[in-house]
C-alpha cells in the first residue's frame, strides 16, 4: 500500500517516486525551519508531492530546488497568514518537538538550524528574512529563486539575507553551544536531581540567571509568562514534579541535541530542552501543549 506520498507506487507508474524519496527531506526540512511545526511541514511536504506529480517535470534542470522552492512559497504564504502569527499564541511560543537520529520517524536533515535555540532566534526575522536566510544559507539556494519566492529583486532578496545573517551571528554569539558529552553529563544529572525531588541538586546546575520556558498553548495549565532566576526555576520544577510526578524520563535527540521526555499515565508529557553555558542550565524549555506532541 501506498503512504500517500507516492511510495507505493512502481517507478514505472510514478518515474517521480525515487527521487522524491531523496528529496523529500530537504522539502520537509525548509519548510519546519521556517515554519517551526511538524503537523504544518507535513502539510506542506503534502502539497508539494501533490504539486510535483501533477506537473511536468521534464524541464526542470535541478528538481530538488525547484521542490525546496515551492516548498518555501507555500511555507512562506503560511508564514505570513493571520492564523499563524505568534502573537495570538497562548502564552509562549516554542517550535514544536523534532525527533531526530534514531528516533526519527521520518528521514530529517540535521544541523544547528533545526535546533530550538536556533528556530527561536530565527523566530524574531522577519518572515522575508527568515525565507532568505534559511533558502540561502541553509539550503543554498541561489538568490534568483528566492527572490522569485519574496516577490522581490534579486538585491532586495540579497540585502534580505545578508541582514538576517548578521542578526542571527549577534544573537548565536550570546547563545554559545555545549558540547555533546556536556550536555548529557547536565542532563543525567538534572534527571537524577528532579526524580529525586532534589531543591538544592537543581540550584546546583542552573544558572542564577536561568529562564524557565513552559508552552502549553492554552490547552494545559502552564506558566504564561517565563520564570526567571535559578533558585526560584528550581522551586517550580520541585512543586511540578511533586504535583505531575511523571512515571518515566527518557533521553531522546530532539533537533539535533538531547533532550528529555517525560511520560505520564501512559503518554508524552512533556519535551523539554535546555541551553546550556560553562555546564550550568541558562534557559529550560518545555513544550507540554499536546497539539505539539501527537508526533513523538
Amino acid at each position: 500500500m501506498g503512504d500517500g506520498l507516492g511510495f507505493g507506487r512502481s517507478e514505472q507508474e510514478d518515474p517521480l517516486g525515487a527521487e522524491w524519496e531523496g528529496h523529500r527531506p530537504a522539502v520537509f526540512g525548509v519548510a519546519y525551519r521556517l515554519l517551526g511545526s511538524v503537523a504544518d511541514a507535513e502539510d506542506v511536504t503534502q502539497d508539494v508531492w501533490l504539486r510535483a506529480a501533477g506537473a511536468d517535470l521534464q524541464d526542470i534542470g535541478d528538481l530538488r530546488a525547484w521542490l525546496v522552492t515551492v516548498a518555501a512559497r507555500r511555507s512562506y504564504d503560511i508564514l505570513k497568514s493571520a492564523r499563524f502569527r505568534w502573537e495570538t499564541y497562548v502564552g509562549p511560543w516554542l517550535p514544536e518537538p523534532l525527533l531526530t537520529g534514531p528516533d526519527a520517524s521520518q528521514p530529517v536533515l540535521v544541523d544547528e538550524s533545526v535546533g530550538s535555540a536556533m528556530l527561536l532566534i530565527m523566530e524574531e526575522l522577519s518572515p522575508p528574512e527568515r525565507v532568505a536566510f534559511v533558502l540561502h544559507d541553509v539550503f543554498g539556494l541561489e538568490f534568483g529563486r528566492i527572490a522569485e519566492v519574496l516577490d522581490v529583486s534579486v538585491p532586495g532578496a540579497r540585502q534580505l539575507a545578508s541582514r538576517a545573517r548578521r542578526r542571527v551571528t549577534k544573537a548565536k554569539q550570546s547563545t554559545p553551544q555545549a558540547s555533546k558529552a556536556e550536555r548529557e553529563r547536565v542532563l543525567m544529572a538534572f534527571r537524577a536531581a528532579y526524580e529525586a525531588g532534589d531543591l538544592a541538586g537543581l540550584v546546583r546546575l542552573l544558572h542564577p540567571d536561568a529562564v524557565y520556558v513552559t508552552d502549553g498553548g492554552g490547552k494545559v495549565s502552564a506558566a504564561r509568562k517565563v520564570i526567571h532566576g535559578g533558585e526560584r526555576v528550581a522551586e517550580v520544577m520541585v512543586r511540578v514534579g511533586r504535583q505531575w510526578h511523571p512515571d518515566r524520563i527518557d533521553f531522546a535527540e530532539v533537533g539535533g541535541e538531547l533532550a528529555l521526555v517525560f511520560h505520564r499515565e501512559g503518554r508524552v508529557y512533556s519535551v523539554d530542552t535546555v541551553q546550556i553555558a560553562d555546564g550550568l542550565i541558562t534557559a529550560y524549555r518545555r513544550v507540554i501543549n499536546p497539539d505539539k506532541l501527537v508526533h513523538i
